[in-house]
């Protein structure tokens, strides 16, 4: 018996309009930075002013414990292999790698941090970030980017 592995679309495993159009990531950003109640930040980690400090005292804690919550090990930030393919190329550097939240729909940094952290993260998975896309709701026409994404499937 001859086993061939072949690639079948799967419904649903789309890039995320936000990690295809500039203007929507830009505005969902910016968005979040001004939300009251998300504080997307530091602008600069190399210079983050009284960010650590400000989103401590929000979460009535140390800034050293604030400075642990990034949305590198946040539960909606996604690194997932399909999640890179979306991406637009080489999105590392020395201070961490760009992902996808999905709870504010932009691609954000991993060292970062927002009011609306939630421990569990980094989304590593395919699965689990088809997960979060289906808690997404978002219909799938508002969906764009580079089509379906393939997942390897045996056949025999």
């Amino acid at each position: 018996m001859i086993k061939i592995k072949i690639l079948k679309k799967k419904k649903g495993l789309i890039c995320p309009p936000a990690t295809q159009e500039l203007k929507l990531n830009t505005k969902n950003r910016d968005t979040a930075v001004k939300a009251e109640h998300i504080q997307y930040g530091p602008l600069n980690v190399d210079e983050p002013g009284n960010y650590w400090n400000d989103i401590a005292d929000a979460w009535n804690t140390s800034e050293e414990a604030a400075k642990k919550s990034l949305c590198g090990n946040c539960v909606a930030f996604d690194i997932s292999p399909r999640m890179k393919k979306c991406m637009p190329g080489e999105t590392s550097d020395e201070d961490g790698v760009l992902g996808y939240c999905w709870m504010h729909h932009f691609k954000c940094h991993s060292a970062r941090s927002c009011r609306t952290w939630a421990k569990g993260g980094p989304i590593k998975q395919d699965n689990k970030s088809t997960e979060w896309q289906s808690k997404a709701k978002l219909e799938e026409s508002a969906w764009s980017g580079p089509g379906p994404l393939a997942e390897p499937i045996e056949e025999t």
